[in-house]
């Protein structure tokens, strides 16, 4: 096995916003970056312009995203979220504010005994997101 890599496809009302999260995403993070966006063509199976694949780094680690504008039964949900170690008081305060600005939180930033500041999120693409100040 080569690797294992998360893999998020926006669906639903997020289709046709995959390039616009994966550059958020990337704007938010050091050592994060774009590495490649395919898009759909005319007479593909979906809109011409939409992500086929696009492949990411947010903190140096690979992600790859689509869109699809086919109807599905799912969407993004909070029971699988993306985890972030933050190491100051500035890091976490900027970045879970950025992920919050049209999202949903679902866990303010505060001390919850487990430590010492933690926030829980839903962004504005639905994407959850946890982070933890270490």
């Amino acid at each position: 096995m080569k690797s294992i890599t998360t893999f998020l496809m926006f669906v639903g009302e997020q289709a046709g916003k995959t390039e616009e999260a994966v550059n958020f995403y990337t704007s938010l993070f050091s050592d994060s970056e774009v590495l490649s966006i395919e898009h759909y063509g005319a007479g593909e199976n979906e809109p011409e312009g939409a992500v086929k694949i696009a492949r990411f780094t947010l903190n140096g680690t690979l992600f790859m995203a689509m869109d699809s504008h086919l109807e599905h039964k799912f969407s993004f949900t909070p029971s699988i979220s993306m985890y972030v170690e933050c190491e100051s008081e500035r890091e976490i305060d900027e970045v879970f504010g950025a992920l919050a600005d049209g999202g949903a939180e679902l866990m303010p930033l505060d001390n919850y005994g487990f430590s010492k500041k933690f926030g829980w999120l839903n962004d504005r693409y639905g994407v959850s997101w946890q982070l933890n100040l270490i």
